[in-house]
C-alpha cells in the first residue's frame, strides 16, 4: 500500500524522518522497507474510480479492518490520513462520541481505546494544491513520534 506513487513518497520519507522506516522510500514490495512501531492499512482495498470511494465500497471493505483492529491489540495511537478514513476508524468504535475530522487534532475518545489523530491525506490533489505542505505534515508524524515516546 501506498508504494511506488506520490502519495508514499510523502508518507514514507515523514515515516523515515519520525523514526518509524529505516528507509524514506518505497518503489516495491522487496525493497527492504521495514517500518518500526507503525503498521499501515486501508479503509477500501481496491482503488476506487477518481480516488473517491463510495459508501458501499467502504462497507464491503470494512471487515478488514475491524479483523486488522481486534489483531493488534496493542495499539496506543491511530493516525487517519483522510477524512474518509478518519470516518470508517469511527465506525469501528462502539459508542464513539461524534467528532469532526480537523487536520492535526488529537482526539482522547476514551482511556480503553487509542488516540486517535487526524491528517489530511497525502494525495496529489492535496499537495499540488498546497492543502497539505510538507511542513504539516511532517509535524504529524513528529508529533505521533513525541506521543508514543510518553508512558502510557
Amino acid at each position: 500500500m501506498f508504494t511506488g506513487d506520490s502519495s508514499g513518497d510523502w508518507l514514507f520519507k515523514a515515516l523515515y524522518e519520525a523514526g518509524f522506516a529505516n528507509q524514506p522510500t518505497s518503489v516495491n514490495r522487496d525493497d527492504g522497507l521495514r517500518l518500526d512501531s507503525a503498521y499501515i492499512t486501508a479503509t477500501v482495498r481496491c482503488p476506487p474510480p477518481a480516488n473517491k470511494p463510495t459508501r458501499d465500497e467502504i462497507r464491503n471493505c470494512s471487515s478488514y479492518l475491524a479483523e486488522e483492529l481486534e489483531i493488534l491489540p496493542d495499539v496506543r495511537l491511530v493516525l487517519t490520513l483522510g477524512r474518509v478514513a478518519f470516518n470508517a476508524y469511527l465506525t469501528h468504535l462502539p459508542d464513539a462520541p461524534r467528532i469532526a475530522f480537523k487536520h492535526g487534532a488529537l482526539y482522547n475518545i476514551d482511556r480503553e481505546r487509542p488516540l486517535l489523530m487526524a491528517s489530511y491525506h497525502p494525495s496529489r490533489q492535496n499537495t499540488q494544491t498546497r492543502k497539505l505542505i510538507w511542513e504539516a505534515w511532517s509535524n504529524i508524524f513528529a508529533e505521533t513520534r513525541k506521543l508514543l515516546n510518553r508512558p502510557s
